[in-house]
């Protein structure tokens, strides 16, 4: 996997951020997810980078603002690595965002 996106998604950060952008009743904006995730407006800005060039989000620019929206690929990447943590203990179901919880 190397450098590439594989080596990020497992990382609670990451997992955080994409997780957040599974609510699609939101528009999404780096500093929303700042906000949201309590992680560093630069440490998204360059993942986000990696998940566009990726194909996990799509971003949409309006004026200066960067709306950004998970694709159907992350979506499923996003489900699938929460999936592997929480079998792994890293992730308890209670702690996921509420719109992610079955």
């Amino acid at each position: 996997m190397g450098d590439g996106i594989g080596m990020l998604l497992l990382k609670e950060k990451q997992v955080r951020i994409l997780s957040a952008l599974m609510n699609r009743e939101r528009e999404w904006r780096i500093t929303d997810l700042a906000r949201e995730t309590s992680v560093t407006y630069v440490h998204i800005s360059k993942f986000v980078k990696k998940c566009e060039e990726s194909g996990l989000i799509e971003s949409e620019r309006h004026g200066r603002i960067k709306k950004l929206v998970l694709t159907d690929k992350g979506e499923e990447i996003v489900r699938e690595a929460l999936n592997i943590m929480e079998k792994l203990g890293g992730v308890d179901a209670k702690q996921q965002p509420q719109h992610m919880q079955k």
